[in-house]
């Protein structure tokens, strides 16, 4: 699975319609829901989107027939293994009736156009620790963090003999990580997977 690695644009021209595709990535419901937001077009005829979040997905026709607009551009963001993206096609209506058919072929080929330019990076299953260490291995731990794909320090909270670390890892490589840094301090810093 993929997601994106920043939002992008699209557009096409089909039967005097105008249509503009722009794709994102987002992590949650609400993102999506505010990332369609802040892209619709209020003067444009339609608004139609699609997202997919995990198991959660959500499509929108905006006025336009059942099935012929939102469901054809989850089918793409389907189609191109994505995950945590969301995409909305605005159209303006150009005074020509295109069908169902052809609904389904402009509002998923505009979606496709989109995605198929953007840049794509690997979705990698994380899992949250904790590091604890003291001041004099604080800044050698987090640079030896810093320097390892994938790795984020999420939140660092100080304490009276140095800092607590959470930390995003990747699932495979987590134990390893943390094995890493119990070998680094010689065994002074604490860690532990979060549940």
């Amino acid at each position: 699975m993929f997601t994106l690695e920043r939002v992008e644009t699209a557009g096409q021209e089909v039967k005097k319609s105008r249509f503009r595709a722009v794709a994102g990535p987002v992590s949650s419901e609400d993102e999506a829901r505010d990332f369609v937001a802040r892209h619709a077009e209020a003067a444009a005829n339609h608004n139609c989107w699609a997202w997919r979040v995990g198991q959660n997905c959500r499509f929108f026709d905006d006025g336009e027939p059942s099935g012929t607009a939102g469901k054809p551009i989850l089918q793409v963001i389907d189609g191109q293994a994505l995950d945590r993206v969301a995409v909305l096609v605005t159209r303006w209506f150009g005074g020509i009736l295109l069908g169902s058919g052809g609904l389904v072929r402009a509002y998923g080929g505009t979606a496709g156009l989109c995605l198929r330019s953007a840049t794509k990076l690997p979705l990698v299953a994380t899992v949250k620790a904790k590091v604890g260490c003291g001041f004099g291995d604080l800044a050698t731990v987090k640079a030896r963090l810093s320097a390892v794909p994938g790795v984020a320090i999420v939140e660092t909270h100080f304490v009276a003999a140095g800092a607590d670390l959470v930390l995003s890892l990747p699932e495979a490589e987590a134990e390893a990580i943390l094995r890493q840094v119990a070998d680094l301090t010689s065994g002074r810093a604490s860690t532990l997977l979060l549940p």
